[in-house]
């Protein structure tokens, strides 16, 4: 599945409690996303998120439901580096349906 890079311009920190976190998780699994990590930038104002969707538009589908921002999105072409290189292997598996160690 495609890789998107979004930005968040957000004028104050993230709500990361666990109810939260499982309505975005509820909205991203209906439109079939899947968020996969952020960065905070160091000022606290915008957030940087990679996520796994079929196109642009499932996110920003996502984020009119959950009310929050997706200013840019960015396509994104395969991951390089170390840590790419160390979970390949693991995102292999995971898309072939196997589940990822807890």
């Amino acid at each position: 599945m495609p890789l998107f890079l979004i930005e968040r311009n957000f004028a104050e920190a993230v709500q990361t409690d666990p109810e939260t976190m499982a309505i975005i998780k509820e909205v991203n699994d209906e439109i079939g996303i899947q968020w996969l990590f952020s960065f905070l930038s160091a000022d606290k104002r915008k957030t940087y998120c990679l996520y796994e969707a079929p196109n642009a538009e499932a996110i920003r589908a996502a984020a009119r439901r959950l009310g929050v921002p997706a200013d840019t999105i960015v396509e994104v072409g395969a991951e390089i580096g170390p840590y790419a290189a160390a979970i390949t292997p693991l995102r292999e598996k995971v898309s072939e349906g196997a589940q990822p160690p807890a």
